[in-house]
Protein backbone atom coordinates (compact mmCIF):
# COMPACT_ATOMS: atom_id res chain seq x y z
CA UNK A 1 0.00 0.00 0.00
CA UNK A 2 1.38 3.38 -0.98
CA UNK A 3 1.82 5.77 1.92
CA UNK A 4 1.89 9.55 2.10
CA UNK A 5 2.39 12.35 4.58
CA UNK A 6 -0.96 13.96 5.30
CA UNK A 7 -0.01 17.57 4.79
CA UNK A 8 1.12 19.65 7.74
CA UNK A 9 -0.32 17.09 10.17
CA UNK A 10 2.76 14.98 9.58
CA UNK A 11 0.68 11.82 9.88
CA UNK A 12 2.00 8.95 7.76
CA UNK A 13 -1.07 7.36 6.19
CA UNK A 14 -2.15 5.05 3.41
CA UNK A 15 -3.32 6.73 0.22
CA UNK A 16 -6.56 4.77 0.54
CA UNK A 17 -8.59 5.36 3.69
CA UNK A 18 -11.45 3.13 4.75
CA UNK A 19 -14.59 5.25 5.05
CA UNK A 20 -17.55 4.28 7.23
CA UNK A 21 -20.38 6.61 6.23
CA UNK A 22 -22.21 3.53 4.93
CA UNK A 23 -22.50 2.20 8.50
CA UNK A 24 -24.60 5.03 9.88
CA UNK A 25 -27.98 4.18 8.37
CA UNK A 26 -28.04 6.74 5.54
CA UNK A 27 -27.36 4.02 2.95
CA UNK A 28 -29.87 1.42 4.06
CA UNK A 29 -29.14 -1.75 5.99
CA UNK A 30 -25.82 -3.62 6.01
CA UNK A 31 -24.41 -6.97 7.07
CA UNK A 32 -22.48 -6.30 10.28
CA UNK A 33 -20.35 -9.43 9.96
CA UNK A 34 -19.36 -8.63 6.38
CA UNK A 35 -18.48 -5.03 7.24
CA UNK A 36 -16.31 -6.03 10.19
CA UNK A 37 -14.51 -8.49 7.89
CA UNK A 38 -14.00 -5.71 5.32
CA UNK A 39 -12.49 -3.37 7.93
CA UNK A 40 -10.12 -6.06 9.14
CA UNK A 41 -9.16 -6.93 5.58
CA UNK A 42 -8.37 -3.28 4.92
CA UNK A 43 -6.00 -3.25 7.89
CA UNK A 44 -4.34 -6.46 6.66
CA UNK A 45 -3.84 -4.85 3.25
CA UNK A 46 -1.85 -2.02 4.80
CA UNK A 47 -4.60 0.56 5.05
CA UNK A 48 -3.96 2.37 8.32
CA UNK A 49 -6.35 5.35 8.02
CA UNK A 50 -9.98 4.83 8.99
CA UNK A 51 -12.48 7.67 8.73
CA UNK A 52 -15.77 7.86 10.61
CA UNK A 53 -18.03 10.44 12.28
CA UNK A 54 -20.24 10.92 15.28
CA UNK A 55 -23.01 11.87 12.85
CA UNK A 56 -22.95 8.48 11.14
CA UNK A 57 -25.76 6.93 13.12
CA UNK A 58 -25.05 8.86 16.33
CA UNK A 59 -21.97 6.80 17.05
CA UNK A 60 -23.05 3.54 15.41
CA UNK A 61 -20.34 3.77 12.76
CA UNK A 62 -17.69 4.61 15.34
CA UNK A 63 -18.73 1.68 17.52
CA UNK A 64 -18.57 -0.80 14.63
CA UNK A 65 -15.17 0.54 13.57
CA UNK A 66 -13.76 0.38 17.08
CA UNK A 67 -15.02 -3.16 17.54
CA UNK A 68 -13.59 -4.31 14.19
CA UNK A 69 -10.16 -2.86 15.01
CA UNK A 70 -10.16 -3.83 18.68
CA UNK A 71 -7.10 -6.08 18.42
CA UNK A 72 -4.66 -3.63 16.78
CA UNK A 73 -6.06 -0.70 18.78
CA UNK A 74 -5.18 -2.53 21.98
CA UNK A 75 -1.92 -4.18 20.94
CA UNK A 76 -0.42 -1.69 18.45
CA UNK A 77 -2.29 1.62 18.77
CA UNK A 78 0.19 3.56 16.63
CA UNK A 79 -0.51 1.27 13.66
CA UNK A 80 -4.03 2.72 13.32
CA UNK A 81 -4.86 6.32 12.44
CA UNK A 82 -8.41 7.05 13.56
CA UNK A 83 -10.13 10.05 12.00
CA UNK A 84 -13.57 11.07 13.13
CA UNK A 85 -15.78 14.12 12.80
CA UNK A 86 -18.15 16.13 14.95
CA UNK A 87 -20.24 19.26 14.87
CA UNK A 88 -23.51 18.14 13.31
CA UNK A 89 -26.74 17.17 15.02
CA UNK A 90 -29.28 16.13 12.35
CA UNK A 91 -32.18 15.92 14.80
CA UNK A 92 -31.15 18.77 17.05
CA UNK A 93 -32.13 22.41 17.29
CA UNK A 94 -29.07 23.32 15.23
CA UNK A 95 -28.19 20.89 12.44
CA UNK A 96 -24.67 22.29 12.27
CA UNK A 97 -23.26 22.93 15.71
CA UNK A 98 -19.58 23.75 16.13
CA UNK A 99 -19.95 25.51 19.46
CA UNK A 100 -17.24 24.59 21.98
CA UNK A 101 -19.56 22.77 24.37
CA UNK A 102 -21.04 20.60 21.63
CA UNK A 103 -17.62 19.75 20.20
CA UNK A 104 -16.23 18.85 23.62
CA UNK A 105 -19.20 16.58 24.30
CA UNK A 106 -18.81 15.10 20.82
CA UNK A 107 -15.16 14.22 21.40
CA UNK A 108 -16.03 12.44 24.64
CA UNK A 109 -18.82 10.54 22.86
CA UNK A 110 -16.47 9.49 20.06
CA UNK A 111 -13.80 8.35 22.50
CA UNK A 112 -16.36 6.12 24.22
CA UNK A 113 -17.77 4.72 20.96
CA UNK A 114 -14.33 3.97 19.54
CA UNK A 115 -13.09 2.78 22.95
CA UNK A 116 -9.79 4.64 22.70
CA UNK A 117 -7.90 7.18 24.82
CA UNK A 118 -7.28 9.65 22.03
CA UNK A 119 -8.36 10.43 18.47
CA UNK A 120 -5.63 10.90 15.87
CA UNK A 121 -7.54 13.37 13.69
CA UNK A 122 -10.68 15.24 14.70
CA UNK A 123 -12.52 17.15 12.00
CA UNK A 124 -15.36 19.68 12.06
CA UNK A 125 -17.86 17.84 9.89
CA UNK A 126 -19.58 20.85 8.27
CA UNK A 127 -19.05 24.60 8.65
CA UNK A 128 -21.33 26.21 11.20
CA UNK A 129 -22.07 29.79 10.07
CA UNK A 130 -23.60 30.64 13.46
CA UNK A 131 -20.43 29.93 15.44
CA UNK A 132 -17.35 32.17 15.05
CA UNK A 133 -14.31 30.29 13.77
CA UNK A 134 -12.32 31.60 16.74
CA UNK A 135 -14.53 29.73 19.19
CA UNK A 136 -14.39 26.47 17.25
CA UNK A 137 -10.65 26.55 16.59
CA UNK A 138 -9.83 27.55 20.17
CA UNK A 139 -11.95 24.74 21.61
CA UNK A 140 -10.25 22.16 19.39
CA UNK A 141 -6.80 23.42 20.34
CA UNK A 142 -7.75 23.01 24.00
CA UNK A 143 -8.70 19.41 23.25
CA UNK A 144 -5.31 18.89 21.62
CA UNK A 145 -3.62 20.37 24.70
CA UNK A 146 -5.66 17.99 26.88
CA UNK A 147 -4.48 14.98 24.87
CA UNK A 148 -7.99 14.04 23.74
CA UNK A 149 -7.17 14.60 20.07
CA UNK A 150 -3.84 14.87 18.29
CA UNK A 151 -4.60 16.73 15.07
CA UNK A 152 -7.31 19.09 13.87
CA UNK A 153 -8.99 19.20 10.48
CA UNK A 154 -12.18 20.39 8.83
CA UNK A 155 -14.60 18.98 6.29
CA UNK A 156 -16.70 20.60 3.56
CA UNK A 157 -15.16 24.04 4.18
CA UNK A 158 -14.80 26.63 1.41
CA UNK A 159 -11.84 28.98 1.11
CA UNK A 160 -13.38 31.73 3.26
CA UNK A 161 -14.17 29.29 6.06
CA UNK A 162 -10.68 27.79 5.83
CA UNK A 163 -9.08 31.24 6.04
CA UNK A 164 -11.17 32.19 9.09
CA UNK A 165 -10.14 29.01 10.90
CA UNK A 166 -6.53 29.39 9.77
CA UNK A 167 -6.38 32.83 11.36
CA UNK A 168 -6.77 31.20 14.79
CA UNK A 169 -4.85 27.93 14.47
CA UNK A 170 -3.52 25.92 11.51
CA UNK A 171 -5.95 23.79 9.52
CA UNK A 172 -4.03 20.52 9.31
CA UNK A 173 -6.38 18.62 7.00
CA UNK A 174 -9.38 19.19 4.77
CA UNK A 175 -11.93 16.58 3.77
CA UNK A 176 -13.94 17.41 0.64
CA UNK A 177 -15.96 15.56 -2.00
CA UNK A 178 -14.13 14.88 -5.23
CA UNK A 179 -14.98 12.50 -8.05
CA UNK A 180 -15.39 12.52 -11.82
CA UNK A 181 -18.89 13.95 -11.53
CA UNK A 182 -18.11 16.49 -8.80
CA UNK A 183 -15.02 18.61 -9.29
CA UNK A 184 -15.87 21.95 -7.67
CA UNK A 185 -12.94 21.92 -5.25
CA UNK A 186 -10.49 22.01 -8.16
CA UNK A 187 -11.32 25.65 -8.86
CA UNK A 188 -10.29 27.35 -5.61
CA UNK A 189 -10.35 25.04 -2.59
CA UNK A 190 -7.79 22.47 -3.70
CA UNK A 191 -5.22 25.05 -4.89
CA UNK A 192 -5.63 26.97 -1.62
CA UNK A 193 -5.12 23.85 0.48
CA UNK A 194 -2.15 22.76 -1.61
CA UNK A 195 -0.51 26.18 -1.26
CA UNK A 196 -0.79 26.11 2.53
CA UNK A 197 0.25 22.47 2.89
CA UNK A 198 -3.13 21.33 4.16
CA UNK A 199 -3.56 17.57 3.81
CA UNK A 200 -6.54 16.75 1.59
CA UNK A 201 -8.74 13.71 2.01
CA UNK A 202 -11.12 13.27 -0.91
CA UNK A 203 -14.38 11.58 -0.03
CA UNK A 204 -16.91 9.89 -2.35
CA UNK A 205 -14.31 9.10 -5.05
CA UNK A 206 -16.82 6.59 -6.45
CA UNK A 207 -19.55 9.20 -6.76
CA UNK A 208 -21.66 7.64 -3.99
CA UNK A 209 -21.85 4.43 -6.04
CA UNK A 210 -22.32 6.04 -9.45
CA UNK A 211 -18.79 5.09 -10.51
CA UNK A 212 -18.77 1.54 -9.17
CA UNK A 213 -20.15 0.02 -12.36
CA UNK A 214 -22.78 -1.75 -10.27
CA UNK A 215 -25.71 0.59 -11.02
CA UNK A 216 -27.97 0.66 -14.06
CA UNK A 217 -31.09 2.46 -15.24
CA UNK A 218 -33.35 0.05 -13.36
CA UNK A 219 -31.55 0.45 -10.03
CA UNK A 220 -33.82 1.48 -7.18
CA UNK A 221 -32.64 2.42 -3.71
CA UNK A 222 -34.07 1.53 -0.32
CA UNK A 223 -36.39 4.23 1.07
CA UNK A 224 -33.92 4.93 3.89
CA UNK A 225 -31.03 5.36 1.42
CA UNK A 226 -30.43 9.10 0.85
CA UNK A 227 -29.86 8.45 -2.87
CA UNK A 228 -33.56 7.60 -3.27
CA UNK A 229 -34.25 11.32 -2.82
CA UNK A 230 -31.29 12.70 -4.76
CA UNK A 231 -31.70 14.23 -8.22
CA UNK A 232 -28.39 12.66 -9.27
CA UNK A 233 -29.80 9.14 -8.84
CA UNK A 234 -33.22 9.55 -10.41
CA UNK A 235 -34.70 10.39 -13.78
CA UNK A 236 -32.89 11.43 -16.94
CA UNK A 237 -29.86 12.82 -15.10
CA UNK A 238 -29.15 9.39 -13.66
CA UNK A 239 -29.56 7.68 -17.03
CA UNK A 240 -27.32 10.16 -18.89
CA UNK A 241 -24.55 9.88 -16.35
CA UNK A 242 -24.75 6.08 -16.39
CA UNK A 243 -24.11 6.21 -20.13
CA UNK A 244 -20.92 8.13 -19.42
CA UNK A 245 -19.98 5.56 -16.78
CA UNK A 246 -20.37 2.86 -19.42
CA UNK A 247 -17.93 4.74 -21.67
CA UNK A 248 -15.51 5.10 -18.80
CA UNK A 249 -15.80 1.38 -18.07
CA UNK A 250 -14.84 0.55 -21.66
CA UNK A 251 -11.84 2.88 -21.43
CA UNK A 252 -10.86 1.44 -18.06
CA UNK A 253 -11.00 -2.10 -19.42
CA UNK A 254 -8.61 -1.10 -22.19
CA UNK A 255 -6.17 -0.08 -19.44
CA UNK A 256 -6.63 -3.30 -17.47
CA UNK A 257 -8.72 -1.88 -14.66
CA UNK A 258 -12.34 -1.57 -13.56
CA UNK A 259 -14.24 1.69 -13.77
CA UNK A 260 -14.17 1.92 -9.98
CA UNK A 261 -10.39 1.58 -9.94
CA UNK A 262 -10.15 4.18 -12.69
CA UNK A 263 -12.27 6.57 -10.62
CA UNK A 264 -10.11 6.16 -7.52
CA UNK A 265 -6.88 6.42 -9.50
CA UNK A 266 -8.17 9.65 -11.11
CA UNK A 267 -8.82 11.20 -7.70
CA UNK A 268 -5.36 10.24 -6.45
CA UNK A 269 -3.83 11.74 -9.61
CA UNK A 270 -5.15 15.23 -8.80
CA UNK A 271 -2.48 17.60 -7.53
CA UNK A 272 -2.88 18.30 -3.84
CA UNK A 273 -4.92 15.20 -3.02
CA UNK A 274 -3.26 12.99 -0.43
CA UNK A 275 -5.91 10.37 0.29
CA UNK A 276 -9.04 8.89 -1.30
CA UNK A 277 -11.62 7.71 1.24
CA UNK A 278 -13.39 4.58 0.01
CA UNK A 279 -16.35 3.00 1.76
CA UNK A 280 -16.92 -0.75 1.50
CA UNK A 281 -19.40 -3.26 2.86
CA UNK A 282 -17.50 -6.31 1.64
CA UNK A 283 -13.83 -7.29 1.70
CA UNK A 284 -13.69 -7.72 -2.08
CA UNK A 285 -14.58 -4.05 -2.58
CA UNK A 286 -11.80 -2.70 -0.42
CA UNK A 287 -9.36 -5.15 -2.02
CA UNK A 288 -10.15 -3.68 -5.44
CA UNK A 289 -9.84 -0.12 -4.11
CA UNK A 290 -6.48 -0.90 -2.54
CA UNK A 291 -5.21 -2.02 -5.94
CA UNK A 292 -6.21 1.36 -7.38
CA UNK A 293 -3.61 3.05 -5.18
CA UNK A 294 -0.94 1.27 -7.20
CA UNK A 295 -2.27 2.39 -10.60
CA UNK A 296 -0.86 5.29 -12.58
CA UNK A 297 -2.78 7.28 -15.17
CA UNK A 298 -0.75 8.97 -17.89
CA UNK A 299 -1.29 12.55 -19.02
CA UNK A 300 -2.96 11.19 -22.14
CA UNK A 301 -5.25 9.03 -20.00
CA UNK A 302 -6.34 12.06 -18.00
CA UNK A 303 -7.08 14.01 -21.18
CA UNK A 304 -9.19 11.15 -22.54
CA UNK A 305 -11.08 10.86 -19.25
CA UNK A 306 -11.91 14.56 -19.42
CA UNK A 307 -13.26 14.08 -22.94
CA UNK A 308 -15.42 11.13 -21.89
CA UNK A 309 -16.93 13.07 -18.99
CA UNK A 310 -17.39 16.37 -20.81
CA UNK A 311 -21.16 15.90 -21.11
CA UNK A 312 -21.76 14.84 -17.52
CA UNK A 313 -24.21 16.47 -15.13
CA UNK A 314 -22.58 17.19 -11.75
CA UNK A 315 -23.68 14.65 -9.16
CA UNK A 316 -23.68 16.35 -5.80
CA UNK A 317 -24.01 14.52 -2.54
CA UNK A 318 -25.75 14.66 0.79
CA UNK A 319 -25.71 17.46 3.36
CA UNK A 320 -26.92 17.64 6.97
CA UNK A 321 -30.04 19.27 5.58
CA UNK A 322 -30.69 16.50 3.04
CA UNK A 323 -29.62 15.22 -0.40
CA UNK A 324 -28.89 17.51 -3.34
Amino acid sequence: MRMTELGRSGLRVSRIAFGTWQLGGDWGSFDDTAVVAAIRRAYDLGINLFDTAQGYGYGTSEEVLGRALRSPLKSDRESVVLATKGGIDPDGERTRDARPAYLRAGVESSLRALDVDYIDLYQVHWPDPQTPAEQTATALQELVDAGKIRHVGVSNYDVDALAAFEAVRPVETLQSPLHLFQREIQDDILPYAHRLGIGVLAYSPLGSGLLTGALNASTRFDPDDWRAKSSAFTGNTFIRNLEIVDSLATFAASRGMTVAQLAVAWVLAQEGVNVAIVGARHARNIEAAAQAAELTLSADDLVEIDKLTAGMTPALGNTPEGPL
